[in-house]
């Protein structure tokens, strides 16, 4: 099995244990998701683990995880970790599969379709600073006529699947990033691919949350048995030392946060005052503001945490940053 510091972050799909491939594309920022495929001991069928943003980009991916794998040809199931479009708006590609999901993601999919996207996308011009922050994150992204293959299957919990006679253990982990994140476990060859429960290299972002889920996520993941090999939402494939480490960031983060909560600052004043320490050099700073927001509102703050208002948040700590 390859460990996990000799598989390259470069873009495309590597093998990263017998059967198992992850799809990586650097940087790990806004939009660009990792994904894996899962096949058979004969590779007579294969799972895949989420789609991407658009249609180009799952298209490149099929085509790589094709010429790497014959079971690339033969995916009879798909899982979707959670519902951002960068895991899920590609399922459109691979309709025939069955598509999984927890019953959560499912429904939290219905709320931003790709035709919701592709319209908000269009207004950005007329929306000022966050419009601009969009067009900045999104803008090489193409959801136009995209339409969304929702789930066919969904569950609450955990799920066992059989790819051929390969035990994949799903494990619902939400809310934490998102209203219904799945872990997928490859018990096997000690794999886990974990969707938005770890950014590794950036910041992550928390969308649903409480963050305590968040940390309780983590923890789940830590005392994984044989788990060698992470393949993270966003950036390279690592150990479950990075897992540790998002735990500690959401820790020192709490931390921080409540101090200065109580000191009367407003989640933009607290992102550009607080020390984030070993954590100051991860990618994507803006996000900072979103999760001390998303701090504040659990700790009974009267913040707004909707989607319209933490965008506008981060195209401000952009700007000031």
């Amino acid at each position: 099995m390859t460990s996990a510091a000799e598989v390259p972050y470069t873009r495309g799909a590597h093998q990263i244990a017998n059967g198992v491939w992850a799809y990586l594309q650097p940087d790990g920022g806004w939009g660009r998701s990792n994904a894996g495929l899962v096949a058979s001991d004969d590779r007579a069928s294969s799972l895949l683990v989420d789609t991407l943003f658009d249609l180009d980009l799952t298209g490149e991916m099929l085509a790589a995880l094709r010429a790497a794998t014959p079971a690339a040809d033969r995916i009879a199931t798909v899982v979707n970790t959670h519902a951002n479009g960068d895991h899920c708006y590609g399922n459109a590609l691979v309709a025939g599969a069955d598509i999984i999901a927890s019953r959560a993601c499912a429904a939290e999919m219905a709320e931003l379709p790709p035709s919701a996207l592709a319209g908000l996308m269009r207004a950005a011009p007329d929306m000022g600073e966050a419009g601009a922050f969009l067009l900045d994150i999104f803008g090489d992204y193409h959801f136009d006529g995209v339409e969304l293959a929702a789930p066919n299957r969904t569950f609450t919990g955990e799920l066992e699947l059989v790819v051929g006679d390969r035990l994949v253990h799903l494990i619902e982990v939400g809310p934490a990033h998102t209203d219904g994140d799945v872990i997928v476990h490859v018990p096997d060859v000690g794999v886990v691919f974990t969707g938005d429960i770890l950014f590794h290299g950036g910041h992550p972002i928390v969308w649903a949350g409480p963050i305590a889920n968040w940390i309780a996520a983590c923890d789940r993941l830590l005392g994984l048995e044989g788990v060698a090999t992470v393949v993270p939402g966003h950036g390279p494939v690592t150990t479950l030392e990075a897992v540790a480490q998002l735990k500690g960031y959401f820790e020192h983060l709490t931390a921080e946060a409540r101090a200065r909560r109580d000191a009367g600052m407003s989640p933009l004043e607290a992102a550009a005052d607080i020390d984030l320490g070993p954590y100051r050099e991860l990618r994507e700073p803006e996000r900072l503001v979103a999760n001390i927001a998303a701090l504040y509102r659990e700790m009974g703050a009267d913040v707004a945490t909707d989607p319209a208002t933490v965008v506008g948040l981060m195209a401000a700590a952009r700007r000031q940053s």
